[in-house]
């Protein structure tokens, strides 16, 4: 009989899982949508942004300053705008430092060489690599020298004054991308953030789940497919740091958004200390599947332990971006600390115990996350675990 019903159950522990799956899958599903429709928001406004510049630079350019074609000055404009989040002003400075080098490095040469098919040669290369030797890898600036040298060595002798327009068009359509991005259309780097930060919560909460249920239901493949998960994460990590940075420089160059530099420090903060979590989730993975492969006991609470921290997790993105006290990220990681330490008091073999240690880890990381200094995070961790 009793084996009977080890027989019926598994069916039902299968549909059970399949339920989960299901679940899971929509939620994700869910959750991929509202990620696109916000990044084609911003994919929007960041088009409209690059269509305005190009229009006041040109107009700025051709009707002010009399320029009759003044092709550079909106291709610098989209340039600027176009440039990663966070390097606007240095894409800006780099455009005008390229076009002074190369108008430099040719002009001297075109003067004493004379002009011809190797002259243009090498001048363009010296342009180039006094570029790359001056700055190293800086993309902008490099190719501004090369194609001014170009335009200088090919056409100067043709045509007087492109050393002069260069200069103007760079100038206008680098301060036209600027004034825009700052004062006509800045983005709310508020969303920014948050269209950046939810893949990487979204992330830690699924696979903390994950190793949760691994550990509930001593399933060590389980454990080792989140790990996997949370080992590819780097993309997403590297777009939350650019966008960090492109939401500091909004609030330092537009004041219509200067009010948000209290809500884009703690999110500062709050990345600064994501990273380690991060860490600390693939330590805390890859922890689980060995205790399982070794057969050690799991005290019920790890389990539980380990969801809090994913709860805790989702809670910190959602407090971060309402601006408020993250009182309930701080009850739900104090949570966590408590059972597990509840389940160190229980007894822990080798490979559960660090379990428990990444998980001790981890909340002080997450507490520091919240504002908590170094040493107030670690006494509170300390005294949950020990209630």
């Amino acid at each position: 009989m009793a084996g009977d019903r080890r027989v019926g159950s598994r069916p039902n522990v299968a549909a059970g899982r399949a339920r989960e799956l299901t679940a899971e899958a929509r939620r994700r599903g869910a959750e991929a949508g509202r990620l696109r429709l916000r990044l084609f928001g911003i994919i929007l406004f960041v088009a409209a942004q690059c269509g305005l510049a190009a229009t006041l630079s040109w107009g700025l350019a051709h009707d002010v300053l009399g320029r009759p074609s003044p092709i550079f000055a909106p291709s610098a404009a989209v340039g600027t705008i176009v440039a990663a989040l966070g390097q606007r002003a240095l894409r800006t400075a780099e455009l005008m430092l390229g076009v002074g080098l190369g108008l430099l490095v040719s002009d001297l040469l075109m003067r004493s060489l004379g002009f011809g098919p190797w002259q243009i040669g090498l001048v363009v290369m010296l342009a180039i690599a006094v570029a790359l030797l001056m700055t190293g890898r800086s993309g902008a600036l490099v190719a501004q020298a090369g194609s001014t040298a170009v335009l200088i060595a090919t056409l100067s002798h043709v045509e007087q004054g492109l050393e002069w327009a260069r200069i103007v068009d760079a100038g206008v359509g680098g301060a036209i991308g600027l004034a825009v991005v700052a004062l006509l259309l800045p983005i709310n780097p508020m969303r920014i953030l948050d269209s950046a930060t939810a893949p990487v919560a979204a992330t830690l909460h699924t696979q903390l789940r994950e190793v949760a249920h691994a550990l509930a239901r001593r399933d060590p493949d389980r454990a080792i497919r989140a790990l996997d998960q949370l080992s590819g994460m780097e993309p997403d990590l590297a777009r939350m740091h650019e966008a960090l940075g492109g939401a500091e420089e909004v609030t330092t160059i537009a004041p219509a958004r200067w009010r948000r530099r209290v809500d884009v420090e703690n999110y500062r903060r709050g990345i600064q200390h994501i990273d380690r979590v991060v860490l600390g989730c693939r330590a805390l993975a890859r922890w689980a599947a060995t205790t399982l492969q070794y057969d050690e006991p799991v005290p019920e609470e790890l389990p539980g332990a380990v969801d809090r921290f994913a709860e805790a997790i989702q809670l910190l993105r959602q407090e971060a971006r309402a601006g408020g006290s993250f009182d309930q990220t701080r009850n739900a990681v104090l949570d966590g600390a408590c059972l597990a330490g509840q389940a160190y008091h229980k007894g822990v073999k080798p490979f559960s115990d660090a379990v428990v240690i990444q998980l001790r880890t981890m909340a002080s990381d997450l507490l520091r996350a919240t504002g908590y200094e170094p040493e107030t995070a670690n006494r509170m961790v300390r005294e949950a675990a020990t209630a």
